[in-house]
């Protein structure tokens, strides 16, 4: 929920969220491709704060040349996720949460973002799971914000510091504060 530190995206979002959901019904997995800007405001969060700083080590199958240093064949290659979706010479204000830069990107369609945006690896040996991963947490997201307000508990913007290890966690808990929208609350109270 860092978005409570971007006001101005969870507000776009609603919008997008409202204009095809509406305040009738709970937001559906059948709804989730005619949001595009929640698709964006995820892989953007994913860029930002990926599950795994390093990606799955593989061992070359032959030796190769790659930015002027030689790898022999066996060599453990490392991919650092992390730093590549950090790198200012890959990304523009690479440390700036900004959603809109994967407008366009349309499910599934890379082009432009190949071996820039890698939370799930890329080519055969990407993630069979991403998909799924991709529509889970979109509804997950999608009713959190569909259904509720959300606030920062005080004026500070809210800690996105993280710890490093095997996988990224905060260094802090998240602490914020929901309440049910209103156009939603009839709603809510009949499930």
């Amino acid at each position: 929920m860092g978005n409570v530190n971007h006001p101005q995206v969870l507000e776009k979002l609603r919008k997008e969220i409202d204009c095809h959901v509406g305040h009738g019904r709970l937001l559906r997995e059948s709804d989730i491709p005619k949001l595009p800007y929640l698709r964006c405001v995820i892989n953007e969060t994913l860029r930002l704060y990926p599950i795994a700083p390093l990606l799955l080590p593989h061992l070359s199958s032959e030796g190769c040349t790659v930015g002027g240093y030689h790898s022999p064949r066996g060599t453990t290659l490392m991919v650092n996720a992390w730093a590549t979706h950090r790198d200012p010479k890959v990304w523009d204000e690479p440390t700036r949460f900004k959603p809109e830069r994967f407008e366009g990107m349309i499910d599934g369609d890379r082009e432009g973002f190949n071996f820039k945006f890698i939370p799930f690896r890329v080519g055969r040996r990407a993630c069979p799971g991403e998909g799924m991963v991709f529509r889970t947490v979109s509804l997950a997201v999608g009713m959190l914000i569909h259904c509720f307000d959300w606030e920062r508990v005080g004026r500070e913007l809210v800690d996105m510091g993280q710890g490093f290890g095997i996988t990224l966690s905060k260094n802090r808990p998240l602490e914020a504060v929901c309440y049910p929208r209103r156009t939603l609350i009839d709603l809510l109270t009949r499930l």
